[in-house]
Formats: C-alpha cells, sequence, structure tokens
C-alpha cells in the first residue's frame, strides 16, 4: 500500500474506521463479538496500520475491542481517536468539549486502549462556526496534551478553512477529518489546504452518511457505470476515487464484516480508467 507520514508514523492510506464495529446506531455490543475481533486482527495482518476509533464509540465498546484484539500494539500502529463529544441515554450525539473535557476525553481514550500515547487525538468541532475564543481554549488543552505526552499530534475534525488557518498559527496540525465524498465536497477547500501543508486528510463518511435510509453516493448511475467497466463494487469505486483527491488523503473504511474487509483494502489497488475519473469527477 501507499504509504504517507502521520507525525513520527508512515500510515497505509487505505486504514481501518472503527465506528461499525458497535452494535445499530453504534450503540452497545457488536453483534458477532468474535467476527468483530477477527476483523481487527486481518486488518492489522492485512498492513492496516492506522486506527481510527472514539471512545463514545459503544459507549467505549469499539475501543475496548481494539484493545483485545490488537494489544500490546505494534510499535508502527497509529492509533487516533477523538475528543468533543458524547453520548446521552437516548445514544444521541451532543458536545462534550470545555477544555477539561477534552482533557478527560484524551485519558479515557488511554485508559480504555491501554495504551500511554495516541498518535493523534481529533478535537471535534460540534458548534462553533469559526475559530472564536472558545476555539483557542480547546486549542490549548490540546496542545498541553501534547506537551504532556498523551498525544504525539493534534487534529481537527468538522472545521473550516479559517478553523485550520487559525489553528496552525499556534501548533503543528497532523490531521484533518471532515465530511467529504463524490456528491458532498463542501471540505474541498480544507483538503486543498491540508495539502499545501502536508496535512494528512481523512474524509469521514466517504460513501455517504452512514445514518441516512438511502444513499445517493452508492446509487448513482455513473458509479453504477463505473463500478461496471472495472468489474468492481461501487463502493469500492467510490474509495478508489477518493483516493486520486490528493495523495494526502487517507481512507478509514469501517466494517464488521470480513468479507467487507477485503474487499475495502483491494481499493488500494484499483486504478480508475480516464473515463470514470471524469464522470466521476464532474459529479460534485
Amino acid at each position: 500500500m501507499e504509504l504517507f507520514p502521520l507525525g513520527p508514523y508512515e500510515v497505509s492510506r487505505v486504514g481501518f474506521g472503527a465506528m461499525q464495529l458497535p452494535g445499530p446506531g453504534v450503540k452497545g455490543p457488536p453483534k458477532d463479538r468474535d467476527q468483530a475481533l477477527a476483523v481487527l486482527r486481518r486488518a492489522v495482518q492485512a498492513g492496516v496500520n492506522h486506527i481510527d476509533t472514539a471512545q463514545y464509540y459503544g459507549p467505549d465498546v469499539s475501543n475496548e475491542l481494539i484493545r483485545e484484539a490488537l494489544h500490546p500494539y505494534a510499535d508502527n500502529l497509529a492509533l487516533v481517536s477523538k475528543v468533543g463529544a458524547r453520548r446521552d441515554e437516548k445514544g444521541g450525539w451532543i458536545p462534550w468539549d470545555a477544555p477539561d473535557e477534552l482533557r478527560q476525553g484524551i485519558e479515557d481514550n488511554l485508559r480504555s486502549l491501554q495504551t500511554e500515547r495516541l498518535a493523534a487525538v481529533n478535537l471535534r468541532i460540534m458548534d462553533s462556526p469559526g475559530p472564536d475564543q472558545k476555539f483557542d481554549d480547546q486549542l490549548t488543552a490540546m496542545i498541553k496534551a501534547q506537551a504532556d505526552g498523551l498525544i504525539a499530534g493534534i487534529g481537527l475534525s468538522t472545521i473550516t478553512v479559517e478553523h485550520l488557518e487559525h489553528a496552525l498559527q499556534r501548533t503543528d496540525v497532523l490531521c484533518v477529518q471532515n465530511p467529504y465524498n463524490l456528491l458532498e465536497r463542501e471540505s474541498q477547500p480544507v483538503l486543498d489546504l491540508c495539502a499545501d501543508y502536508g496535512i494528512a486528510f481523512v474524509p469521514y463518511f466517504p460513501l455517504g452518511s452512514a445514518f441516512r435510509a438511502k444513499n445517493p453516493v452508492l446509487n448513482h448511475p455513473e458509479v453504477a457505470a463505473a463500478a461496471e467497466r472495472l468489474g468492481r463494487t461501487p463502493a469500492q469505486t467510490v474509495l478508489a476515487w477518493t483516493l486520486t483527491r490528493g495523495a494526502n488523503v487517507l481512507l478509514i473504511p469501517g466494517t464488521s464484516s470480513l468479507a467487507h474487509l477485503e474487499e475495502n483494502l483491494a481499493v488500494a489497488d484499483i486504478e480508475l480508467d480516464p473515463e470514470s475519473k471524469t464522470a466521476l469527477d464532474g459529479l460534485a
């Protein structure tokens, strides 16, 4: 697999996202715990060394599965998590992003994963339309966590260009996680700025939102046509297209299925034909 620097790590451009390991709605235990563990072990065996998780996936479930499957961790395994949110009693996603809450979130991740340092932690922005005093206070907490050795690098999630420009005046940024896919490219300016600075851009929902009943990305006729030409699935075709958007784009497709895992890992070897690339590029 192609590699890209993530702080002190060189990670494969196709990683693994742990969001789909818990039960429905990213809540509760997995339907098949043994298969969830097998998926994690197979991913690492196949060369994945970038795993994205969060304490609030479950809550606690994805981190516990990662620990059980992979601890003690290989030296080259980059574990990346995120803070800034938590789950309420109904499973809703709500902000938990005061500076002391961010610190607590980082420490909770370290405890549940049983590791002394994470490759990066993404500060998830829940309710800040642009850089403000709250964002500055959050950055201060993240910078302190890095100085204290809890995280190797600072990431940002669901941000604007203005957030990133402001953050770069205060600290290095290792990675950015924003929504981005074939039909939703509002974060293109953020991706471009990340490329300028050599920052990893990690799109979430690259196949479309996991919370929509119908998926306009995978069901788009141009995707179906390209998949047929390539002899691949629509999901593989879309993920392969996403990798073409920049050398700094890192994928973290998630699954709880061994079969789907193998399909996801295979996208690193897919080369889009010119007709498919042009058609898919033009869908924005």
